[in-house]
């Protein structure tokens, strides 16, 4: 089971909200494979059983991260890859574990960082001469759960003299209602919008290929463009609803305030073209939302409840 990125419309408004409910920042990796994976060549366990050498578990293109299994010895080594160009949070468990242990014991939580592959766990049959099968769990986030938000004013993601209205803001009550979202703004603009970095950090995750939107959630639900950036004091700045192939930087770049990073768009649970931004920390395993300020042409814009 994955979690995925989730996009709402707003019905007040009459436009769109994305609901990160389910972000694609959070990724479960099931690495149980279909007939258990042998520690114990000459006692296999079930029907067809082979000794595996190694293993990689297979991961969709908008993972966070890579799961490795590599034969050392009698033992097992676990290594993670995290894909993004931010520090990663793992959470590693065992599923269905028969006859075996790990070192450090399962289950564990560990911070890796950007573009890194790291042993995690090395995993031993407990018995030697008797069957021995397992599985592992992989939970991962984007962000140090150790990260604090700055009092930081952002400036606005779209040129102030472009065509622009605000929608949801904070506290919204159809969609910016979770942890993830609760301080979040939507901005109505027209598909094409240049999209400019509200301030300026490393970009940790890209997601750029998907088109078409429109409010069915299981076909839709999946299929928003986005940008995160991470800032210098560890929060996270989400700009979604992107554009089809409209990103214009890549992981691990470095952004200025004000550089235009992509194009807004009308992509996946959608009702209507808009940009969602909101700024998040990891608090250990999951996404929170945080209040921020932001400035607009006439000042600050009306974010309640800060």
């Amino acid at each position: 089971m994955i979690a995925r990125l989730l996009l709402y419309p707003l019905l007040a408004l009459m436009t769109a909200a994305l609901a990160l409910a389910g972000d694609p920042a959070y990724r479960r990796i099931d690495a149980a494979i279909n007939g258990p994976h042998i520690d114990n060549p000459h006692n296999p366990v079930g029907a067809g059983a082979a000794h595996v050498s190694r293993a990689r578990v297979p991961t969709s293109n908008d993972s966070l991260a890579d799961l490795e299994r590599v034969r050392n010895g009698d033992a097992t080594d676990v290594y993670v890859s995290n894909r993004l160009g931010g520090p990663l949070e793992l959470e590693l468990s065992f599923t269905d574990a028969i006859n075996v242990q790990s070192l450090p014991a399962l289950p564990l939580r560990q911070v890796i960082a950007a573009n890194t592959r790291v042993l995690i766990s090395r995993i031993e049959t407990m018995t030697p001469g008797q069957p021995s099968s397992y599985g592992v769990n992989l939970l991962t986030m984007p962000g140090d759960p150790h990260a604090i938000a700055g009092n930081v004013t952002y400036s606005l993601p779209v040129d102030e003299n472009s065509s622009w209205d605000l929608g949801q803001v904070f506290h919204g009550g159809f969609s910016h209602t979770d942890e993830q979202n609760r301080f979040a703004v939507d901005l109505i603009v027209p598909v094409g919008t240049p999209v400019l970095a509200a301030r300026g950090g490393v970009v940790m995750q890209v997601q750029s290929g998907f088109s078409g939107a429109g409010l069915n959630r299981a076909e839709f639900a999946e299929r928003a463009n986005l940008i995160r950036i991470l800032h210098d004091d560890g929060s996270m700045a989400i700009y979604a609803h992107l554009q089809e192939n409209g990103v214009l930087v890549k992981v691990g770049q470095r952004v200025n305030l004000g550089e235009v990073i992509a194009y807004s768009g009308n992509t996946g649970y959608s009702s209507g073209p808009h940009l969602h931004f909101c700024v998040q920390v990891n608090r250990g395993l999951r996404l929170v939302s945080v209040p921020f300020r932001m400035v607009g042409p006439n000042g600050f814009l009306p974010l309640p409840g800060q």
